[in-house]
């Protein structure tokens, strides 16, 4: 059986979708959730789906919360880690072991980071979207898998603009977690 391992640190509204899709056809499952919050309402979703959580709340010393979340990431033997709200750049050490997805808020490589929704406002951008990519050590620079448009409307704010882009996101999300199983062997 394949395993899909969730990392989330917000509300969960993403990790929800995956929580809720049915990868039995693909042979696979989520096994886990890691969060780094633990206040974070994705810890109630996945409770309520009954999946296994694990909180690392990070450290002062970034370098021994890096190689806890290793580990841990490592103990879960996971197929395929899927970023979904993942507020925390993953070191190389991760990255490069692990095969791991990402979605991000905008039409990569444009507007990467934290503020992707408000940067596209800001630049007058007349569309955006969402992206799916694989992670490696740099910020939203992984190697994009799927995208798809969404068009900036008149009078739209960020808080507008974000929610019909994670409308969107929710569906690419799984669509692509199906695709990217499909071509990776169990662990």
């Amino acid at each position: 059986m394949k395993r899909i391992l969730v990392l989330a640190s917000g509300t969960g509204s993403l990790a929800q979708e995956i929580f809720d899709a049915d990868f039995s056809g693909e042979g696979a499952e989520v096994v886990a959730l890691i969060c780094d919050r633990p206040d974070a309402q994705v810890l109630q979703r996945a409770e309520v789906r009954h999946i296994e959580s694990y909180t690392i709340p990070m450290l002062p010393d970034r370098a021994q919360w890096n190689l806890e979340l290793e580990t841990l990431i490592a103990a879960l033997r996971p197929t395929l880690v899927v970023s979904a709200g993942f507020m925390r750049i993953l070191p190389e050490a991760i990255t490069s072991r692990f095969r791991i997805i990402n979605s991000h808020p905008a039409l990569l490589p444009l507007f990467p980071g934290a503020h992707a929704v408000r940067d596209a406002l800001n630049a007058g951008a007349t569309e955006t979207g969402t992206t799916i990519h694989w992670v490696d050590a740099g910020v939203d620079t992984g190697e994009v898998i799927a995208q798809e448009k969404v068009e900036i409307l008149a009078g739209d704010t960020e808080e507008s603009l974000h929610e019909r882009i994670k409308i969107v996101e929710r569906g690419l999300i799984v669509a692509t977690i199906r695709m990217v199983l499909a071509h990776l062997e169990s662990q």
